[in-house]
């Protein structure tokens, strides 16, 4: 329980203040002026890092320019020496982010006078390890989801998805990607989620004590179903047939097909219970190996590589009972009357070493439902409330109620996203939510927000069509001592409390909910950025230079004024 998730810079001197917060694989940089406002010739921050047992500093690059002497922006991307990072707070995802030891952040403001040249002022300096497992009992782990990105374009071009990606779901478990480097990019592409549960995956197979239980949804990935063919009977396996999942030619058939030859037909099970079976989870039990994989990641090409998501691995004899005895209470009950009756049912102690958390699963009855408890509770936020929904959109009850009036509360401060317009079905058309910080609300379509980039920024893929944000999280008051997370398979809706097969976990920690917290923020700035670029047409992106004329203001002044911006400023930092 050693690992800091949160530091400071400690310079007096310097005329801002610093926090760097762990996140999975990233750190989150957050500034604040101190006694008032810049002066107007602050023009941003220079940030440099040194990765652990490094020697020398290297700037983060920024592909924003001040404008060149014509006017025009300078495509090419520079350091942030020269090209300032005008916002307050920045994410960094450095490529060693798994090496052990201090990455360490010198953040720096910088001037420019009337005849643009800059000038640096009092660093702020501060070091925190990002390559730890979140805890040894509970780690959270990330898929990228950002394959719609200028990082993604810059690696593989925008191109590449037909030759990384199945274009036909169905198809999955025989497609093999083209791409010449193709396993550099899904690793990419998977982040730490994938690492994660193949990883557990592999440990299955070398400890040959363990029994392997696994309820899959999408279940079209041959980097999942391979292993486990080799576990032979070892595995027990349910795999929803709800839908699609149920055609003849679907990819669910395919695998249940497969691993029925393996693991015998006795220990491979289909089925939907009220409506679907929506569990993603494993669970391995072995003299070697006591874990579980948990949480919204699909064992499916889009769910590894396409969709962003969230797992996470608990270790030790708890987790693995509570949900051993879980799957044996799917495997006896088909449906929604017997479950709802059994213990799983029930909101169970996962007993990780101070570490306050539980689990419960669907479908639950009326008398043990949860849906209420988590509406009081976000209607119970004192500071903050930030969430990424899927499905949002079709979920009526008691979740929308508790968004809609935490988010028209100014005393809490709310960051939100999801998939689809929620306000309005009435196009159809799948999309993002973002709620903006000036407090509207703006409908993203896909085919916009792939193509429409402005210069100096290079289109984008868009994957292929279906759901890109599929997390089911919300974290409150992350900044407090009270900070908890809800995440699991569960949709936060009527369905997955009462009809569907769910999980659902409440973590109440700070340390977690700051790497939940910063997922959301990454998710949040992504597509807010490409919102406000949507909206202000085709004009390039640039720098702002201090203001010369009458009437100009500088780069910073929204985060005094605007009182959504303020508040980010404040919350963050």
């Amino acid at each position: 329980m050693a690992v800091e998730f949160e530091v400071e810079g400690k310079s007096r001197e310097a005329l801002f203040t610093l926090k760097v917060r762990r996140g999975e694989g990233a750190a989150l940089m957050t500034m604040d002026w101190k006694g008032g406002k810049p002066s107007d010739d602050f023009v941003g921050f220079a940030i440099e890092f040194k990765p652990p047992g490094g020697n020398d500093f290297s700037p983060l690059s920024n592909r924003i320019s001040f404008p060149q002497a014509d006017g025009s922006e300078d495509a090419s991307s520079k350091s942030s020496l020269e090209s300032p990072i005008q916002k307050f707070r920045w994410m960094h995802f450095p490529h060693d982010a798994e090496v052990k030891g201090e990455f360490t952040y010198r953040v720096t403001p910088v001037f420019m006078d009337d005849k643009d040249k800059l000038s640096y002022g009092e660093p702020q300096t501060a070091a925190i390890a990002l390559g730890e497992e979140t805890y040894p009992e509970l780690n959270v782990a990330f898929t990228r989801g950002f394959v719609s990105s200028q990082a993604f374009v810059d690696e593989w071009g925008a191109d590449a998805i037909p030759e990384l990606l199945p274009a036909d779901a169905s198809k999955g478990l025989d497609f093999v990607p083209t791409h010449p480097k193709a396993e550099e990019a899904l690793n990419w592409m998977g982040f730490e989620a994938r690492r994660a549960i193949l990883g557990l995956l592999k440990q299955a197979l070398e400890d040959k004590s363990a029994q392997v239980r696994v309820v899959a949804y999408d279940f079209n990935l041959p980097a999942v179903v391979e292993p486990l063919e080799k576990l032979g009977d070892r595995l027990k396996v349910i795999i929803d047939d709800s839908g699609s999942h149920g055609e003849s030619e679907s990819a669910e058939n395919g695998a249940a097909k497969r691993l029925a030859k393996t693991a015998g037909t006795d220990n491979v099970k289909r089925q939907h219970m009220g409506d679907l079976q929506h569990n993603k989870t494993i669970v391995v039990d072995g003299d070697k190996v006591k874990a579980v994989v948990c949480g919204s990641t699909n064992f499916s090409w889009r769910g590894f590589y396409v969709q962003s998501n969230n797992a996470m691995v608990l270790q030790g004899e708890t987790p693995v009972k509570d949900f051993m005895a879980a799957f044996d209470s799917y495997w006896e009950h088909s449906d929604v009357g017997g479950f709802d009756k059994a213990a799983a049912a029930g909101f169970a102690d996962l007993g990780l070493d101070g570490i306050d958390a539980h689990v419960g699963f669907s479908p639950h009855s009326d008398e043990n439902t949860l849906l209420q408890k988590i509406a009081d509770d976000i209607d119970a936020a004192t500071s903050s409330v930030l969430y990424s929904l899927a499905f949002l959109y079709q979920t009526t009850g008691p979740i929308l109620e508790a968004i809609t009036k935490v988010t028209t509360d100014d005393a809490i401060f709310v960051y939100g996203i999801s998939d689809r317009k929620v306000s309005s079905l009435d196009d159809g058309k799948g999309g993002v939510d973002v709620q903006k910080p000036d407090g509207n609300v703006s409908p993203v379509y896909p085919a916009e927000l792939d193509s429409k980039v402005p210069p100096p920024f290079k289109a984008e893929p868009s994957g292929g069509s279906g759901v890109r944000l599929h997390h089911k999280f919300a974290v409150i008051d992350f900044d407090k001592p009270s900070a908890r997370v809800y995440l699991g398979s569960y949709n936060f809706s009527n369905p997955a409390d009462t009809e569907n097969g769910e999980n659902l976990v409440l973590v109440k920690d700070r340390g977690v909910a700051i790497s939940y917290m910063i997922e959301a923020l990454r998710i949040f700035d992504h597509y807010h950025f490409r919102v406000v670029e949507k909206e202000a047409g085709d004009e390039p992106v640039t720098l702002t230079t201090p203001p010369r004329k009458a009437g100009e203001k500088p780069w910073w002044d929204p985060y005094w004024s605007n009182p959504q911006k303020v508040r980010d400023r404040e919350v963050f930092a």
